[in-house]
C-alpha cells in the first residue's frame, strides 16, 4: 500500500483476527526504550503525516508528574498529543481503559481522514491498544475482589500479599515481584473473576493476533550510548527542576503515588527529601533504575517480529523519520 501525504489508500484491516477493527490508513506505532528518542521522532512523523500524537506511557497519564515522566513540554508540542496528563496521580487507571481511549482516538481521526502515531513507551499499552487483547471484568478500575485483596495489603503488607498468592498460585507468583502489588492483586483477579491465571495469561500473550491495521518503527540504539544519554537525561531533568516538582505533589497529597514501584525518578527523591538518602544517592539510583527498565523494554520489543528496526544512535530526527517514511511508502495492508 503506497502512502502519500498522510494518507493510507484503501481499506485496511488484520487478517488473522475475526472481529478486526478496520481502518482506512494504520496506526503507526513508534516504539524503542526510554532515552532513544521516540518522542522527537513520533512528533515530525505526525508532522509529515498530518497526524497527531497518542502517547502510550503508563506515567504519562499523570497530570503534574512532567519533567519526571519526559513529557513534552507544551510549548514544544507542534501537533495535538493525547494520552498525556489524563487523571490525577494516584487516581486508578488501567490498560484496558487505555484500549479504549486509544482505539477511539484510532476511529475519529480516521473517519477526518487522518493518520495516528502511537508512541510507546509502555508496552503493555501500545500491544492493549493494538492486539486481540480482551480485558474482562475484573479488569475494571474497581471491583469487590480488587477492593478485598487492597485491604490485605494495607492490613498484612506486600509480603504478605505476596505468599498468599504463591499459595494459592505459585506458578503465577513466580512471574511477579512480591513489590509489584498492583499486578499481584490482579493475578488474585483472574483467579477469582476470570477462572484463568496470570501465568496462562502471560504465556499467551506474545502469540496475541493482531486486531487493529498497524506498522511499527523501532529505535535502536546501541545500550553503551542509551546508557549515556539515560544519564544525560537524569541529569537535565533535575536541573529543570525536578525536586521541586516532586516538592510541589507532595504538598498537593500525592505521596502515595510518588513511592509507587512504577513511579521511576520520583520515589527516589522522595527518599531523598525525606533524608533517607543524598540527593546524589537519590539521582544515581534513578539513573540505574531508568537503566534497568530500558533493558526491560528492549526485550519486550525485541520478541515482537512486526517492528521494522531503524538505527537512531546518531539522534538525527529528520534522517530517522526519513526511513521510517520509507517503511510507510511500502506498507502493505
Amino acid at each position: 500500500m503506497r502512502q502519500r501525504h498522510g494518507i493510507f489508500p484503501g481499506r485496511c484491516c488484520v487478517t488473522n483476527s475475526e472481529y478486526a477493527l478496520p481502518l482506512e490508513r494504520p496506526v503507526v506505532c513508534v516504539v524503542g526504550p526510554t532515552a532513544s528518542g521516540k518522542t522527537d521522532v513520533a512528533q515530525e512523523m505526525a508532522l509529515r503525516l498530518g497526524a497527531s500524537v497518542i502517547s502510550a506511557d503508563s506515567m504519562q497519564i499523570y497530570r503534574g508528574m512532567d519533567i519526571g515522566t519526559g513529557k513534552i513540554l507544551p510549548a514544544d508540542r507542534k501537533v495535538v498529543h493525547h494520552g498525556i496528563d489524563i487523571c490525577d496521580p494516584g487516581e486508578a487507571y488501567s490498560a484496558a481503559l487505555f484500549q479504549r481511549y486509544a482505539r477511539n482516538l484510532f476511529e475519529r481521526a480516521d473517519r477526518a481522514g487522518e493518520t495516528s502515531v502511537l508512541a510507546g513507551g509502555t508496552g503493555l499499552y501500545v500491544r492493549a491498544a493494538i492486539d486481540d487483547y480482551n480485558f474482562p471484568h475484573g479488569e475494571q478500575v474497581e471491583n469487590p475482589v480488587r477492593m478485598a485483596y487492597q485491604r490485605f495489603l494495607e492490613e498484612h503488607g506486600a509480603q504478605a500479599l505476596w505468599e498468599e498468592l504463591a499459595r494459592v498460585d505459585a506458578e503465577s507468583a513466580d512471574l511477579i515481584h512480591p513489590n509489584n502489588t498492583r499486578r499481584v492483586i490482579r493475578a488474585f483477579e483472574m483467579i477469582e473473576l476470570e477462572g484463568t491465571t496470570y501465568a496462562r495469561q502471560h504465556e499467551g500473550f506474545s502469540h496475541m493476533a493482531q486486531f487493529v491495521p498497524a506498522v511499527f518503527v523501532g529505535l535502536a540504539v546501541d545500550p553503551e550510548l542509551l546508557k549515556r544519554r539515560i544519564d544525560e537525561r537524569v541529569d537535565a531533568m533535575v536541573e529543570r527542576g525536578l525536586v521541586e516538582e516532586v516538592e510541589f505533589l507532595l504538598s498537593q497529597g500525592f505521596e502515595s503515588a510518588l513511592t509507587a514501584r512504577e513511579a521511576i525518578g520520583y520515589k527516589e527523591i522522595v527518599a531523598a527529601l525525606r533524608e533517607e538518602c543524598t540527593l546524589d544517592a537519590a539521582i544515581d539510583e534513578i539513573k540505574l533504575a531508568t537503566r534497568r527498565y530500558a533493558k526491560r523494554q528492549r526485550t519486550w520489543w525485541r520478541k515482537d517480529d512486526r517492528i521494522a528496526w531503524i538505527d537512531a544512535d546518531d539522534a538525527d530526527v529528520p534522517r530517522i523519520v526519513d526511513d521510517a517514511m520509507v517503511l510507510l511508502d511500502s506498507y502493505e495492508g
